[in-house]
Formats: structure tokens, sequence, C-alpha cells
């Protein structure tokens, strides 16, 4: 079962993430970048859902330490953010992330993302 870990500080946005994603992955939670960071390297999960507006350490600077890390490095980032605004993309792709999604999540676009870069 691929691995998926999941960066969010809004529990309502968890619990939907989870509610989606749980009986098709092995599912692990941060809920700030800094310990995105820490549970990328703990967990070496398959795929990370990244929030970009979280606590302690955001969304574009916790990719660009996971992307730093030789462990870490090839572990495909998703940058998901509710307040997309002009250059918001282009700014994440910079700071590492492989693709982005805006919310509200749009279920179809999610698992498109998924199947895109799980298979």
């Amino acid at each position: 079962m691929k691995r998926i870990l999941i960066v969010e500080d809004v529990a309502l946005n968890r619990d939907l993430l989870t509610q989606l994603l749980e009986e098709d992955y092995e599912l692990v939670i941060a809920v700030d970048g800094a310990a995105g960071v820490e549970m990328a390297a703990a967990h070496r999960p398959d795929l990370i859902l990244m929030d970009l507006s979280l606590p302690l350490l955001d969304g574009w600077e916790a990719t660009r330490c996971i992307k730093a890390n030789a462990t870490t490095a090839r572990i495909p980032v998703v940058a998901i953010t509710a307040n997309a605004m002009s250059g918001d993309e282009e700014r994440a792709r910079a700071a590492g992330c492989d693709d982005f999604m805006t919310k509200p999540i749009d279920e179809d676009v999610l698992f498109a993302t998924l199947h895109r870069w799980l298979g």
C-alpha cells in the first residue's frame, strides 16, 4: 500500500483528505511544516500533500527542506492551497513542489493527481 504524508494544519481539511484516502493509502499526518519535514524523513512516504499556509514552517520552506535532503528529495510534493493568488503555483514549483492543487479539494482532481504520481 502506498504511503501519503498529509501536511495540513486545519482539522476539517485533514479529516476530508483522510476520509477520501484512508481506504486506498497508508496515511501519515503532520499538523505543521516542521513536523512535515521530520515525518517525511522518518516515514519516507511515496507522496506528500503539502498545505502552503502552515504554522512554524510554511509549506514553501518545508518543501525546500524536504527537497534539500538526499533521503527525501525524490518524494513528489503536491502543494495544496486555499489562497491561490497569481504566481503561487510558480512560487510553489520554484520551492520544489512537483504539482499544485487548490482548495476546496476537487475529488476528481485529487485522484487524477495521485494516479499521475503514484500510478
